[in-house]
């Protein structure tokens, strides 16, 4: 089966009806969705999801309009108001997701350990406490493991063990799960403490695939004349110029002396993608760019480099919707993910049911 055939495939799943015992999950600063599609094409029944970008939760809402979405700054959201949206009392619940913003964390950003965007994490453990669920997954960048951000790293290993639960981190590469884009991130995977305490411990899914390409992630992909004109440089940028010196698989750093253009790239089209960062369709240095068209890549592509579905609705500007590609774990790393975890938790289920 052709990666677009495994993309469309899962996005099937997505669709189906969820079982009568389809496990439980709240998504954390959600986002476009690209976590909750994870979980729902693992069959997951997705109770609330919380999101403060009014864009992004447009995104969110246009593909998931009966899941109850909580827009506003997750630090108002109370715990009785989160339970009762999610329609669950403590302990009931079976996955709690979430990605707290993780640019104080970033290689790609200043790595200022007191950042505030660091202490976001510290909502997730309050509603972590006030859900109890069996399980949590948080994702964040691996930077957070490098240097002096390892005493924050510290810090979130001692929180999360002290909600309660038996705690794994590791850093997971998305292409070893079916997606073109290598890209890494620290997966943290928890069970509550009486889980473990049978024998339930936390873990992380094995490697299953080799990276697909660029090329078969584009295969048949379909590009709209209003996208491809977006996707355009202007003239008289640097990039546009440099461009034409590029060759597959290059950096513009490479002819660049100041290392002004960090991320500029012009895409290998028989190898996986890097990672695409949030900003690359601001116009900003880190564009990912088309192998041999001059121009950057469309919305059209980096959603099928993103392992989004095309029939996945992302709105608002180019820049909106590329930022909301990448911020998000790609759906199809995270279905790896939730269903290793779901894989635990069945566990528990066959001994309630013995």
């Amino acid at each position: 089966m052709s990666y677009p055939e495994r993309l469309e495939a899962a996005w099937r799943d997505h669709l189906a009806p969820r079982s009568n015992d389809a496990p439980t999950v709240v998504s954390l600063f959600a986002g476009c969705g690209g976590s909750s599609l994870g979980y729902s094409m693992a069959g997951y029944d997705e109770r609330l999801a919380v999101e403060w970008n009014e864009k992004q939760g447009a995104s969110f809402a246009a593909n998931f309009p009966d899941v109850p979405l909580y827009l506003g700054d997750i630090a108002a959201l109370t715990d009785e108001q989160a339970l009762h949206m999610a329609r669950l009392a403590p302990g009931e619940l079976d996955v709690l997701d979430g990605s707290p913003p993780c640019q104080g964390f970033s290689l790609a950003g200043s790595r200022e350990f007191k950042d505030d965007r660091n202490q976001l994490f510290m909502e997730y453990v309050r509603l972590l406490h006030a859900f109890a669920p069996k399980a949590f997954v948080m994702e964040n960048v691996r930077g957070m493991v490098i240097g002096k951000m390892r005493l924050i790293f510290a810090d979130i290993l001692r929180e999360l063990k002290a909600a309660g639960y038996r705690v794994s981190a590791r850093v997971l590469v998305s292409g070893y799960y079916g997606v073109p884009q290598m890209r890494p991130r620290m997966i943290f995977v928890g069970v509550r403490e009486d889980l473990a305490q049978r024998g339930i411990e936390p873990s992380h899914p094995r490697p299953a695939s080799w990276p697909p390409s660029v090329r078969e992630a584009w295969h048949g992909v379909m590009n709209t004349d209003d996208e491809l004109a977006v996707a355009r440089f202007a003239p008289t940028r640097l990039v546009d110029r440099l461009l034409y010196r590029m060759k597959p698989g290059e950096y513009g750093d490479e002819y660049h002396p100041n290392k002004q253009l960090y991320g500029l790239y012009r895409l290998d089209p028989d190898k996986p993608s890097p990672t695409i960062l949030r900003n690359g369709g601001a116009g900003g240095a880190c564009e990912a760019c088309h192998p041999s068209e001059h121009r950057r890549i469309t919305i059209a592509e980096a959603k099928r480099i993103g392992s989004f579905p095309d029939d996945f609705i992302l709105l608002g500007t180019f820049a909106e919707r590329w930022a909301a590609i990448g911020n998000c774990v790609p759906p199809l790393f995270m279905r790896a993910i939730s269903a290793h975890v779901r894989t635990l938790l069945a566990t528990t289920e066959a001994e309630r049911a013995a």
